[in-house]
């Protein structure tokens, strides 16, 4: 069986110690953990935002070992220079504006070209690759587990405030994400030659430089051989991360089973997963999302049950059915959006929200 080695990226918010506003101190944090984080850890384009990043790991157990040593790692390293760090796919109350940039050629670049679009983008998300046996299988993939990416969204959903406003939605994260161009759910493609050329003529005509410019929900990624979920927002714990990660696995492993026996799962077109995926951005794991097979709504909780059995037989073999399993426990307790409205509610106080996400963000470890 081929492995399906897993690696999974964290952006973190780095904030004032007793403010709690987002803080633009990366390059403090940076400076210490580079020395023995090296390649895990990670600037970006705002300097209240770190990035860690797994190796590559065997299996879900290797991966959730990882998390909660980098978790543990960051939140030392912020300690030191009094700051915290909090996992949310927003930060509740702080500006956009008031964010400095990271000085970098490449994010020049991009700003030159998107002005605040780019600035405005203070967006914190979790991305997990998925090691794939070959370019080709993973485009068929790609195309199919497309489908699922509403489903996964919704149990990750965990940015309900922007700018200080309660704005409605589990996810704003994604509404802003949205005004850059290539993301969102993307198009089938029929082969790897009609992807690859599809990238050639963005490359050709300057819409961009590389295939790494193109964000997708879920992509082949264009230099590892993985199929890699961007869809998620940042979860607060460790177990919500494990438990999401192992189940983007098994969809890997599942179709990839299918693929071997030359059997398949029906492809579903983009326009119509995008309004699974709106449904799953306003509501959450709450939302009535659309069965496309019955041509009807039905709660969540019936098609996140399907997924459960439909990847079932690989569950095992990937040694991931704890973690698979803790999402009864995540729809019981509700996502990270679910969680922070109820401290609003009881608080009406944003920063009591922050304090409890910055609790959360250490759970566990």
């Amino acid at each position: 069986m081929h492995k399906f080695t897993i690696g999974i990226e964290e952006e973190f918010q780095i904030l004032e110690g007793d403010s709690l506003k987002l803080r633009s101190q990366m390059s403090k944090i940076l400076e210490g953990g580079k020395i023995f984080l090296k390649e895990r850890i990670k600037e970006e384009m705002h300097q209240s935002v770190v990035e860690m990043g797994t190796n590559i790991c065997e299996n879900i157990t290797e991966a959730r070992d990882e998390i909660s040593y980098l978790r543990q790692q960051i939140i030392e390293l912020a300690a030191k220079e009094d700051l915290k760090v909090a996992a949310a796919g927003t930060h509740p109350f702080s500006h956009w504006s008031e964010q400095l940039i990271t000085p970098d050629p490449r994010y020049d670049q991009l700003i030159a070209e998107m002005k605040d679009v780019a600035r405005s983008n203070l967006i914190f998300g979790m991305h997990v690759h998925v090691c794939i046996p070959s370019r080709e299988e993973g485009l068929q993939i790609m195309n199919i587990a497309r489908y699922f990416l509403p489903h996964l969204y919704a149990l990750s959903t965990n940015s309900p405030f922007w700018e200080g406003r309660e704005t409605g939605f589990k996810s704003f994260r994604s509404k802003v994400f949205d005004k850059f161009p290539r993301t969102g759910i993307p198009p089938y493609f029929a082969s790897v030659a009609e992807y690859d050329k599809f990238v050639e003529v963005l490359v050709k005509t300057n819409c961009i430089d590389n295939g790494k410019k193109i964000w997708w929900d879920i992509r082949l990624h264009p230099v590892y051989p993985t199929v890699e979920f961007r869809i998620c927002d940042m979860m607060m714990t460790v177990d919500e991360v494990t438990c999401v990660a192992a189940i983007m696995q098994c969809i890997i492993a599942k179709l990839s089973k299918l693929h071997q026996k030359n059997q398949s799962f029906r492809s579903y077109r983009r326009i119509l997963i995008n309004e699974n995926k709106w449904r799953a951005a306003r509501w959450g794991i709450e939302a009535k999302l659309i069965d496309f097979g019955k041509e009807e709504e039905v709660p969540y909780e019936t098609l996140i049950n399907e997924l459960l059995e439909f990847i079932d037989d690989v569950v095992d073999e990937l040694g991931c059915r704890n973690e698979v399993n803790f999402v009864y426990q995540m729809l019981q307790q509700g996502s990270g959006a679910d969680r922070q409205l109820r401290i609003f509610e009881k608080t009406k106080d944003l920063k009591q929200v922050m304090k409890y996400v910055v609790e959360e963000t250490k759970k566990g470890l």
